[in-house]
């Protein structure tokens, strides 16, 4: 009995709390004047963001709660995020629906701004497999494309210092 006790409130003790914090999309620096391109609503129920208007420099992770190497990579973006010092933008991809995406932010302490795209929209730009990180410079250039798994923190912080010139 207690052993199922233990079970039941370390269960508990790491289950992802509802009430949560999602980041705000309106963290996301834009350029003035840019409203036509593609438009992806903000995972927080706020203001949509055209992907063309995002300034940088920032990282934009690319990603699905149902893509395995995704979350695998998710513990170097929170030590990414860690560091305050580049801006980082999440993509969450072909969920049946926003609560799906939530439930992942919350589940991985995922504390940045992310975008929805529920239908793929995205998939000219980004290609269609996940995950995929894009670098884009401080003219919200895109300077590199990472397909496929970041596989460590180092990893990560090399490239966003090789591509935005941001030492971490």
């Amino acid at each position: 009995m207690k052993r199922i006790l233990l079970v039941l409130a370390l269960l508990i003790a790491s289950a992802p709390s509802a009430s949560a914090q999602i980041a705000s999309c309106s963290a996301i620096a834009i350029k003035a004047g840019v409203v036509k391109g593609t438009t992806l609503p903000c995972i927080d129920g706020g203001k949509s963001v055209v992907m063309e208007s995002i300034k940088g420099p920032a990282v934009i992770n690319v990603w699905g709660s149902w893509c395995a190497p995704c979350i695998a990579e998710m513990p170097h973006f929170k030590a990414l995020a860690a560091k305050k010092k580049v801006s980082i933008i999440g993509i969450d991809v072909e969920e049946p629906n926003m609560a799906a995406g939530k439930k992942f932010m919350n589940a991985h302490g995922m504390s940045w701004p992310v975008l929805y795209d529920p239908d793929g929209r995205t998939k000219a730009a980004f290609g269609l497999g996940v995950p995929v990180t894009w670098f884009l410079n401080a003219k919200g250039v895109v300077v590199y494309k990472q397909i496929g798994i970041i596989s460590s923190d180092k990893a990560l912080f090399d490239e966003v210092k090789k591509y935005l010139g941001i030492k971490l």
